[in-house]
């Protein structure tokens, strides 16, 4: 799991142009880094929760996927394996249920993802398309540490880890109550972080 810093995050983030929210405690940027373009059907990548309480700076790193697991990459649907396309969404998430069971951060905006037609092991970046895909922000399990991806992920961007899914839900459901239950979702990649 890459963990960079928050001078680092900020850095890159304010290269691209993105908003990084900084005013009022529990204003939480929620952040997915992709360590690599290769499908590993583990939870490889990174997903940053950076917040203020009382003032002062939290930053969460917790194992995630930004990719979709082994078996829905090697299965394809006809119109491509969607893959969200690194990027900011603003206000794209919003506090709700994955499949209508389990607390989340559900896709109520446009997202842009590629579409993956291959069935190979590596990640396609073609064939943009903007559109409601259900692309969720959900957890693999709620009561267990999951090792592989496999099905838990079709395009959704994935965590694991019973705990950290706590800390991710009683944090968003902070932040919802003081700034409402929209949030943004920024996707970076870990090759943002060397080209400076």
């Amino acid at each position: 799991m890459f963990m960079p810093s928050l001078d680092d995050i900020r850095r890159v983030m304010a290269r691209k142009g993105y908003a990084f929210f900084e005013r009022g405690d529990y204003n939480v940027n929620v952040i997915g880094i992709r360590n690599s373009l290769t499908v590993t059907n583990k939870f490889d990548d990174t997903l940053i929760l950076a917040y203020k309480v009382s003032g002062e700076w939290h930053v969460d790193y917790i194992p995630c996927t930004t990719d979709p697991g082994l078996g829905p990459m090697e299965n394809p649907v006809p119109k491509g394996r969607a893959v969200l396309k690194p990027g900011q969404y603003r206000g794209a998430f919003s506090l709700g249920l994955h499949k209508g069971r389990q607390k989340a951060l559900v896709q109520t905006g446009p997202v842009t993802v590629y579409r993956d037609k291959n069935g190979d092991r590596t990640l396609d970046y073609d064939n943009p398309d903007t559109g409601l895909f259900g692309i969720n922000i959900h957890w693999s399990s709620t009561t267990h540490d999951s090792v592989q991806v496999d099905n838990w992920s079709e395009g959704c961007q994935v965590g694991t880890g019973a705990e950290d899914y706590n800390v991710f839900i009683n944090l968003l459901t902070e932040s919802a109550s003081r700034y409402g239950k929209t949030f943004t979702y920024t996707l970076l990649e870990k090759c943002d972080f060397e080209e400076y």
